[in-house]
């Protein structure tokens, strides 16, 4: 088994620029990526990573999940349910459901929920069903994941974050290079959010029911009344402690005047206080 990071880097980097069939005559290429993905099991590596205060994609990671992807020949896979029923789900056999144990220290409650293998969940994480974690996502201790939540592949997600019912957090896993989704630690985003293409959440925001962020949507900070927007060199970032509800502005052009049009908006209407903090806190017991 591979245990040098830098080692198993250029073996991806060199199977990645193979094709399928030149993979297939690659009688250790199998190995290499079994060694991959136990190290993405265990987040020893990681999609992206914060360095010198700026989330960087670890494009060789992302290419280590795709090469998965290559190498996996589609499997019908059946698991019996306590004898009462059998659940089948057909995949490619690089990538089958990532299993626990007690040990894991993961709290994954019964009702519907999946994690697929070559995700991390840290101990203490909670998973409330129907919920579903995609490869090469990387969640932090402490954090609960609700019903009907998505994380999608490759998104990063912190320590002591919650993610209420239906919160859809986005993966990033192509363009290589492009950042996923990233929710630094202790944020709270409320129900029915999305986060997606690449937006970063950064450290105790507090995200309002059903706030949408993208990279095409401005969104309007009314405390230092600014506009803060996605650029060629930086992802859409919301800012340490921001607070942001759904809003909503006027739709310029005389149409939209004359019929009252206006377009969805997410705006930041303060910063976290001790009242937030109070509304936000978390009840360790659940964890």
């Amino acid at each position: 088994m591979i245990e040098d990071k830098n080692v198993l880097e250029k073996k991806i980097e060199a199977l990645s620029a193979l094709s399928a069939s030149e993979l297939k005559a690659e009688s250790g290429a199998r190995n290499v990526f079994a060694a991959f993905k136990q190290m993405l099991n265990e987040g020893t590596i990681r999609a992206a990573e914060k360095i010198d205060g700026t989330w960087r994609a670890n494009t060789w990671v992302k290419k280590g999940i795709l090469l998965g992807m290559k190498l996996g020949s589609m499997q019908e896979n059946t698991i019996q349910f306590r004898g009462y029923y059998d659940w089948t789900f057909i995949d490619k056999d690089t990538y089958p459901l990532k299993r626990f144990t007690k040990d894991d220290g993961v709290r994954l409650v019964p009702g519907g929920s999946s994690v697929r293998d070559g995700a991390w969940l840290a101990p203490s994480v909670v998973m409330m069903p129907p919920a579903y974690v995609n490869v090469g996502a990387y969640v932090d201790a402490g954090t609960m994941i609700d019903s009907h939540a998505l994380v999608g592949s490759c998104a990063q997600i912190g320590r002591n974050v919650h993610l209420s019912a239906a919160v859809q957090i986005g993966g990033v896993l192509e363009p290589i290079g492009a950042v996923p989704v990233v929710v630094e630690d202790d944020v709270m985003i409320g129900g029915n959010c999305g986060i997606y293409e690449g937006t970063i959440v950064s450290t105790r925001a507090v995200i309002g029911t059903g706030v949408i962020l993208n990279a095409s949507t401005p969104v309007y900070d009314i405390v230092n009344e600014c506009i803060i927007r996605k650029t060629p060199d930086s992802p859409l970032i919301i800012p340490e402690g921001a607070v942001v509800v759904a809003g909503s502005r006027k739709v310029k052009g005389d149409f939209a005047a004359e019929n009252g049009l206006s377009i969805y908006t997410p705006m930041i209407i303060k910063y976290r206080d001790e009242k937030t903090d109070s509304a936000t806190a978390l009840e360790s017991a659940l964890r």
